[in-house]
């Protein structure tokens, strides 16, 4: 049997290679997959559903020619994956067996990898830890008191735990980028509709979520959107195409960048001195890999911009909340839902379509204001988070809820992400820094809407200069 130290010096195409070589079974590395998983998902918790079974049957047959092929995988659980209840992280979803895959499953499932289960995930996506009351909290193996990170918190801790070497995720306001931050991963949030959302919808939270993948390595990232990215048939509205592959042009030269740095939230809260300290080294590395560096700041009025996105989220959760109910005919019960997504689940039934166009048309307003900044500036570099990862319960949605006070901690941990959310643009979090407690303090690197290569270029380029891979939790 694969054993895990052997199994965790690889990324996903290094496991793949050694399986097109004959070097190793796409059996024996899931074997590894699960055996990790079986024997750490009691401490970390971010395995909801496991699909054991199908995943070795797969990993038994013919493989496709693809990069990743043979490489063990999870789905977030808002995706839907055949056979498998999609539950949102949200009891009043807890029954909902779904009978396909989404869009971007079966493209997994074309190149090849080896999907064994489903990862933890908070009510709806809502939160930016990962606590839901139908599973319980997830926790960050660099230190178990503290959080991994959300709404993809549960893939973020799977690959920093070694369980795998990348995990799917979704990013509505920071969701791939946060976890990113908080366990030491690469992770890129693509341009909005580069990667697919259907069949089910045509877009998430008015065009502002996306999906891709948390990673250990920035090859990875490029290799899955290679065999993800590209529109479906009915798909509203697509990206910009992009000929090629993102992972040959990884390595292809850049040219000097144009980069400016942003330290303000969106929210108003100083930042951390930990996340300021790792933008600083972040320039600095950038300064030495010969990219022009400097203070800037886009233009946006960020009160009107918060009320924005939040109506345009709250709208949706309200229209996932009472339509569920509908669908199911009875009327909302007490413990279906937590008592956070009830407030805004509330919130968003007393909008109004004006309420919701307004909001709209703000954060298109905010994407053409940064299209406009990005006509200087190749690249913007922030903090990922307020702060490094807070401790398990700081953002409890559950127990004594008070809504005022949840919304006074949860600006001290997030306010960078959402931005471009709004505005379509992709951004990556890098992996550039650790706290003096030794806990992962990621940096966000922003590009033009359509400009991921040069996104995963420039961190290929940091990737070399300050590795990161073999930095793993304490095991």
């Amino acid at each position: 049997m694969l054993n895990f130290n052997d199994y965790q010096q690889h990324d996903a195409l290094g496991l793949a290679s050694l399986i097109r070589s004959g070097e190793l079974s796409a059996s024996e590395v899931l074997e590894a997959a699960i055996d990790r998983a079986e024997s750490r998902n009691p401490d970390i918790n971010a395995l909801v559903a496991k699909t054991y079974d199908e995943a070795r049957a797969t990993a038994k047959a013919a493989l496709p020619d693809s990069p990743i092929a043979g490489v063990p995988f999870l789905i977030k659980d808002l995706a839907y994956l055949n056979g498998v209840p999609c539950t949102y992280g949200s009891r009043l979803y807890a029954d909902n067996r779904v009978d396909h895959d989404a869009t971007v499953v079966e493209r997994y499932r074309a190149a090849g990898l080896v999907i064994f289960g489903k990862t933890n995930t908070p009510e709806f996506g809502l939160n930016v830890v990962t606590e839901p009351a139908l599973f319980g909290p997830c926790r960050n193996p660099w230190n178990t008191d503290h959080t991994p990170g959300g709404s993809s918190g549960g893939a973020g801790a799977a690959v920093a735990d070694g369980w795998l070497p990348v995990a799917h995720a979704t990013d509505g306001g920071g969701s791939i980028r946060i976890p990113a931050s908080c366990c030491g991963l690469v992770g890129l949030k693509p341009t909005r509709a580069r990667n697919p959302a259907g069949p089910d919808v045509g877009e998430g939270w008015g065009g502002m979520s996306t999906g891709h993948v948390l990673a250990r390595s920035v090859r990875d990232s490029a290799a899955f959107l290679d065999a993800t990215h590209g529109p479906a048939l009915g798909d509203p509205y697509q990206a910009r195409p992009f000929e090629g592959s993102y992972l040959q042009q990884l390595t292809h030269s850049l040219r000097p960048l144009r980069i400016a740095v942003e330290r303000n939230t969106m929210t108003g809260v100083a930042p951390h001195e930990e996340c300021i300290n790792a933008v600083e080294r972040a320039a600095k590395l950038c300064e030495q890999l010969g990219h022009h560096v400097e203070e800037a700041s886009p233009e946006i009025d960020r009160e009107l911009f918060g009320i924005a996105t939040g109506v345009i989220v709250v709208g949706n959760i309200a229209n996932s909340v009472y339509g569920r109910v509908k669908a199911l005919g009875r009327d909302l019960r007490d413990d279906d839902i937590e008592p956070h997504t009830r407030f805004m689940a509330e919130s968003g039934r007393r909008l109004t379509a004006q309420d919701y166009a307004h909001g709209i048309q703000v954060i298109h307003q905010a994407g053409r204001t940064l299209a406009q900044f990005h006509e200087t500036y190749d690249v913007m570099l922030t903090p990922t988070l307020v702060c490094p990862p807070v401790r398990v319960g700081f953002l409890d949605t559950v127990t004594d809820y008070d809504a005022d006070a949840y919304n006074q901690r949860f600006v001290q941990f997030w306010g960078y992400t959402n931005l471009q959310n709004a505005t379509g643009q992709p951004a990556v979090s890098l992996p550039l820094h650790s706290s003096s407690d030794n806990l992962p303090v990621g940096v966000q690197f922003v590009g033009p809407v359509g400009e991921e290569l040069i996104l995963l270029q420039l961190a290929a380029q940091l990737e070399e200069a300050a590795p990161w891979f073999g930095t793993t939790p304490p095991r």
